[in-house]
């Protein structure tokens, strides 16, 4: 529970409140408590000269066996009624409940239907509407079967309340001074306690836009490095997604200024006074090859930048490999065709090679790998071009998609530098940007599968190239 609630609470206002709580909840029971020791502390000697007056009392008491005779000499009485501060009352009653001696309405206990004699008794009482503490104490008289006299002392309670009032302020007077002190000390080992804190937030402060090199967490409280390590985390993941977003713009800068550069000159040429129709029509062919490569590099430049910014938070979901392949396979028909290309699936049916991932991702991956072959498999109607996408492997050992074609392959010293966006093996002739690859390896590495490169058929001119992603066991699904 907070006792102070505001819109907006620092860490020191927290821990201070938490701390000063208890303070204050507890100073009331305190007192209270220190309220009922000191009565009780109170009551112990005023208790014990009740007592010793109702002894000496008792002593007075006579008894024959015709009768009880009470005597108080006047030296006694002076000394019982010497108080000055508190009245003092006593009673002396007989055998038959006669009144020997003192106040005739003193009350009477109410435990008198046991008749202890010779045992000193105290209680809380009332005379006349004021609180009276009384001790008292049933004396044998003669005959043995007589009912036992009754001897009583009462006073009020105004020395106990003064003696209990003056233990209270001498426990309590110091708590006043204590409890401000203990209040400044909170403050001033809070104060020293959230110092790291303010360091920490004055270098964060001071660092320029730019600086995202990880915080020191050698330098802050251990309560505090998980907090240090999570800001460095994501200072990490800032870096990385700013990298993409420089190497994105870049990539596309460059990108698209060769076509752009061809739109621009195309339009110029069919913009000359002397441009015959063939010209202009030769022209606005030449823009719209360009729109097409322009538009299909920018669909490239989005697609490895979706896939460089996914992460550990992808949306994954169970995936049929089959499925997405046979999808893909469908759709890249009508390119294959129009390029006299044979392209196939073969491997296992559907609801077999089931595992984790994003299924967009995925059939990206796909895509790419199909449009990578078809882009550098030569076909003529003598001799077509064949490409394949095949799955297969099992759950033990896992799932492989690999795609192989019927092109000149691709030389074991140029395998790892396909990779790298806009590395193309065989020059410029080949139509595509340059991404593919770059996309198909990243995509491989958020799913945790490995991507590699093979000759289709070793040893044969052309030999073909295979690409193969394995995908590890641990992302299967049942």
């Amino acid at each position: 529970m907070k006792l102070f609630q505001g819109r907006q609470r620092s860490l020191f206002g927290e821990i201070l409140d938490w701390m000063l709580t208890p303070f204050l909840l507890l100073w009331p029971i305190t007192f209270g408590l220190t309220w009922l020791v000191a009565e009780g502390i109170a009551k112990v000697p005023f208790d014990r000269s009740l007592q010793q007056n109702v002894s000496v009392l008792a002593q007075l008491v006579q008894s024959d066996d015709t009768h009880v005779s009470f005597q108080l000499p006047a030296t006694a009485h002076r000394i019982l009624h010497a108080d000055a501060t508190d009245k003092v009352y006593y009673q002396v009653l007989g055998a038959r409940s006669e009144l020997l001696g003192g106040e005739a309405h003193l009350p009477l206990p109410q435990d008198d239907e046991k008749l202890v004699t010779d045992e000193l008794r105290l209680r809380d009482d009332m005379l006349n509407g004021t609180p009276i503490r009384v001790a008292y104490m049933w004396v044998r008289v003669q005959p043995q079967e007589a009912r036992p006299a009754l001897v009583q002392v009462a006073e009020t309670l105004e020395k106990r309340s003064v003696l209990a009032r003056e233990i209270i302020r001498g426990v309590m007077l110091p708590l006043f001074v204590i409890l401000p002190l203990s209040v400044l000390l909170v403050w001033l080992a809070l104060t020293r306690g959230i110092k790291p804190l303010n360091e920490l937030e004055d270098r964060i402060r001071q660092r320029k836009p730019g600086d995202m090199s990880p915080l020191d967490e050698n330098t802050v409280p251990s309560e505090v490095v998980p907090l240090v390590s999570s800001i460095n985390d994501l200072l990490v993941r800032l870096q990385g997604s700013i990298a993409t977003q420089k190497r994105f713009l870049a990539d596309a800068a460059h990108q698209l200024k060769t076509p752009l550069a061809g739109l621009r000159m195309q339009a110029d040429l069919a913009q000359r006074s002397d441009a015959n129709a063939q010209d202009l029509k030769q022209s606005l062919k030449q823009i719209g090859r360009a729109s097409m490569r322009a538009t299909h590099t920018v669909n490239q430049l989005l697609a490895l930048a979706r896939a460089e910014s996914s992460g550990a938070g992808m949306a994954t979901q169970t995936c049929d490999l089959s499925v997405l392949t046979m999808e893909v396979v469908k759709e890249s028909l009508p390119r294959a065709m129009e390029l006299r290309i044979d392209l196939g699936f073969e491997g296992l049916e559907p609801h077999q090679a089931m595992l984790s991932g994003n299924p967009t991702l995925l059939k990206e991956m796909v895509r790419n790998l199909i449009d990578n072959a078809l882009n550098y498999t030569p076909s003529t109607e003598t001799q077509p071009g064949v490409v394949t996408a095949r799955v297969c492997g099992d759950a033990q050992t896992g799932w492989r998609l690999e795609v192989e074609d019927s092109g000149p392959g691709i030389a074991a010293s140029e395998r790892e530098r396909v990779f790298e966006p806009f590395y193309r093996a065989l020059g410029n002739e080949a139509d595509g940007s340059g991404l593919g690859l770059a996309i198909v390896l990243e995509i491989a590495d958020k799913h945790h599968a490995h991507v590699s490169i093979s000759d289709t058929r070793a040893g044969h001119i052309p030999p073909g190239a295979r690409f193969s992603v394995h995908f590890s066991p641990s992302s299967h699904t049942p």
